[in-house]
């Protein structure tokens, strides 16, 4: 465990190697899971502030849940969350030619119409962000089959989860954060070759 302040890091985030390969997982995190992703407390009036910039680039059947639903719901397990389409994708959810999921809100923001990439849990996965009283934990959880075409090319590639992730850890705890997080990655694996 890595500690920067009242941030603890699990050593995974250092020392896995991840790259996500959207070809072959074609963007399963946007489906598979439990609930759809969720948003921090400040993300819902984001949410709200940027929809109808949103909006049309939601599927049809995205649209439709949201407006039964609304455009966040909550979950007992995973507080705040965006809407899912039958339990499954997730309403912001879009699907390409190639059949990878997109999301509607990072193609809006790719397009100018909004300034909010997307919401930060999945911004940051497969890291995941657990708030507790006196410390904040970051951990590496990628999905174990979903994700192993990630793991394999993140080996090939040599490249570190964080490194993968520097702009939505940057986005998330700051330039700073950062910097102390790489510093102390390249300290432990030097100490690790000795």
């Amino acid at each position: 465990m890595i500690a920067i302040d009242n941030i603890l890091v699990s050593d995974d985030v250092v020392e896995a190697k991840f790259v996500c390969d959207l070809h072959k997982c074609k963007g399963g995190c946007c489906e598979d899971g439990d609930a759809g992703a969720p948003l921090a407390k400040e993300e819902k009036k984001i949410l709200d502030d940027n929809f109808e910039a949103v909006k049309s680039y939601l599927t049809k059947e995205g649209l439709a849940e949201i407006e039964r639903q609304g455009k966040y719901v909550y979950d007992r397990e995973f507080g705040w969350v965006t809407p899912t389409v039958n339990g499954t994708i997730c309403a912001y959810g879009i699907r390409d030619k190639q059949g990878i999921i997109k999301c509607a809100i990072e193609q809006a923001y790719y397009d100018g119409k909004v300034t909010w990439k997307k919401p930060i849990s999945c911004h940051l996965y497969p890291i995941r962000i657990v708030e507790a009283k006196h410390a904040t934990y970051v951990n590496y959880e990628p999905r174990e089959v979903l994700c192993n075409a990630a793991c394999t090319l993140g080996k090939k590639l040599k490249m570190p989860v964080y490194q993968f992730l520097k702009e939505p850890l940057i986005r998330k705890f700051g330039e700073e954060f950062y910097d102390v997080l790489h510093q102390v990655a390249v300290e432990h694996f030097d100490e690790k070759k000795k």
